[in-house]
């Protein structure tokens, strides 16, 4: 071995040894935000106001003093709240969630279906937005201050002004009342059977089953949510994305790759877009947990089974257990996706690892 290949493999190892520690150290804080959230979520159950067991039983019910004795001794509220805590946690520890008491069925049964039917959603409403994004964010830097860039920077505030329920409902007007080009309710029609679960996500899982009629009429569903969610992101991923474009087309190298007479296609791709990955990722990640914690307006408007219609549900008949279900599973959310991005940046770059 040469003495620059045992230098090169001394900078390999020392790398891989620095990625390493870099993930040591976000796992162990993802695991202490973990904890961060359940006593939050917890905690703020307890103090909120307004008596659950009144909300569950009702006015009858709720005044037979037998009744309401058994109902907080079967859902654990006659016990003082560490206690509580602790049993909590142990019981998360298994993998119980509890029992709602709106739907009386195990919590963790029906997150297993409201997360994926937002999940699906935000999926698909992210992957659309950020290519759009690129797109007319890139384009708009390129043109600076002339027409095409003062088009894309009217259209993405014109995005991001207009309330997304309101968009919604004229979406859900126009696309499907007047025009019938799509469905306008659920995640299917009522005369098509549900897929066999595998991912949760019905297109994927029709596909997988070789079923294409399920497999449009999923989609079909799915379009206005996905549209309705998509403008707004798109605005506001534009937005970022010029501005990071501009930074990163400013900069030494940048001018470089171009005074080299290079292709644009390579200096946008190879470049420009490279040095803007990192900010735009962060967005991104922000605005992708944004639709995976539910979109309450927009779930409403369309009929969604998601996450966003289960914790307003929860939420409006006092289900603690079920409300505390959603913020742990909101919180799970974000620390995995902020995890997800935090690996990212230390892979693209090695800068990342030493802070």
């Amino acid at each position: 071995m040469t003495e620059t290949q045992a230098i090169a493999t001394r900078k390999t190892v020392q790398s891989q040894h620095q990625l390493r520690r870099f993930l040591s150290r976000r796992l162990i804080t993802s695991v202490i935000l973990l904890f961060g959230i359940v006593l939050v979520t917890f905690s703020l159950t307890v103090i909120v106001p307004g008596d659950p067991v009144r909300a569950a039983l009702g006015e009858g019910a709720s005044s037979n003093q037998a009744t309401v004795n058994a109902f907080r001794q079967k859902y654990g509220l006659d016990e003082p709240v560490p206690i509580r805590f602790l049993k909590y946690v142990g019981n998360l520890l298994r993998g119980d969630l509890g029992t709602s008491m709106t739907t009386g069925q195990p919590i963790s049964s029906d997150l297993a279906k409201a997360v994926p039917a937002t999940g699906e959603v935000a999926f698909y409403a992210i992957i659309i937005s950020l290519a759009v994004a690129i797109v007319l964010g890139t384009f708009a830097a390129y043109r600076r201050g002339k027409v095409g860039d003062q088009v894309v920077r009217v259209v993405t505030l014109i995005g991001l002004s207009v309330p997304t329920f309101w968009m919604a409902i004229l979406c859900y007007q126009l696309f499907f009342m007047n025009l019938h080009w799509v469905s306008g309710s659920g995640r299917i029609s009522p005369t098509i059977n549900p897929p066999p679960h595998i991912t949760g996500f019905y297109t994927i899982d029709y596909m997988l089953n070789g079923d294409p009629v399920g497999f449009f009429d999923a989609t079909s569903h799915l379009a206005l949510p996905v549209l309705v969610l998509s403008l707004f992101t798109i605005a506001t991923l534009t937005r970022f994305v010029r501005t990071s474009v501009l930074e990163v087309l400013d900069m030494d190298y940048a001018r470089a790759a171009r005074a080299k007479g290079l292709p644009t296609r390579r200096v946008v791709v190879g470049y420009v877009l490279r040095g803007a990955a990192l900010p735009i990722l962060t967005l991104v990640g922000i605005a992708f947990g944004s639709l995976l914690s539910g979109t309450v307006l927009v779930e409403a408007v369309f009929a969604w089974p998601g996450l966003g219609t289960y914790a307003y549900n929860a939420s409006k008949n006092l289900d603690l257990l079920a409300v505390t279900g959603v913020g742990l599973v909101v919180g799970i959310i974000f620390v995995v996706i902020n995890l997800i991005v935090d690996i990212l940046y230390g892979v693209l770059d090695p800068r990342v690892r030493l802070s």
